[in-house]
């Protein structure tokens, strides 16, 4: 049988967090700079294929469920703790030879915070990024949602989550 100290030196990644404290910091920086230096629907091209487009969203991903008066400020926020919760938990017993289950638990434990943050102060996510492509002979300059950097952390974070509990399921536990 395993001694508590073995068994505390062998799990726990809760080191892990400084990730999520690094994505929370450049998702708020990066969404001030948008509030300061855009105006809201206005595009500034980049790049080619790349716009800055000051956005606000009261919903979730692709605005889903913003037309409930209100309501949805409360219900994603809650989720957002609730989820916060889970990770931190998972985090706390995950194995220290984890580490890209940590990086992609605290991706999207980075992600909820930001989002979180201005859910809470504001009442909406702040968004900025504007993608566009050109498909020939069917869309010129179609747009993809306008997300941030939170956005960007949950979606690489959950993506790392599902290829390893595909092909490596043994790592996430």
């Amino acid at each position: 049988m395993r001694s508590f100290r073995s068994l505390s030196s062998d799990t726990g990644m809760l080191t892990w967090l400084w990730l999520s404290a690094v994505v929370i910091a450049v998702d708020q920086l990066t969404k001030w700079m948008a509030e300061a230096n855009l105006e809201m629907g206005e595009s500034f091209a980049v790049i080619p294929h790349l716009n800055m487009t000051l956005a606000y969203n009261t919903g979730a991903a692709f605005s889903f469920l913003s037309d409930l008066g209100g309501i949805q400020r409360w219900l994603f926020a809650a989720l957002a703790i609730v989820v916060s919760v889970f990770i931190i938990n998972w985090l706390r017993k995950l194995r220290k030879t984890r580490i890209w289950a940590a990086v992609g638990l605290t991706l999207v434990l980075g992600g909820a915070i930001g989002n979180l943050i201005d859910r809470l102060l504001y009442g909406k996510v702040i968004d900025f990024i504007d993608v566009y492509f050109d498909i020939p002979f069917v869309m010129e300059n179609y747009h993809f949602a306008v997300f941030n950097v939170a956005d960007i952390a949950i979606t690489c974070g959950a993506v790392l989550l599902v290829f390893l509990s595909l092909f490596a399921a043994d790592q996430i536990e």
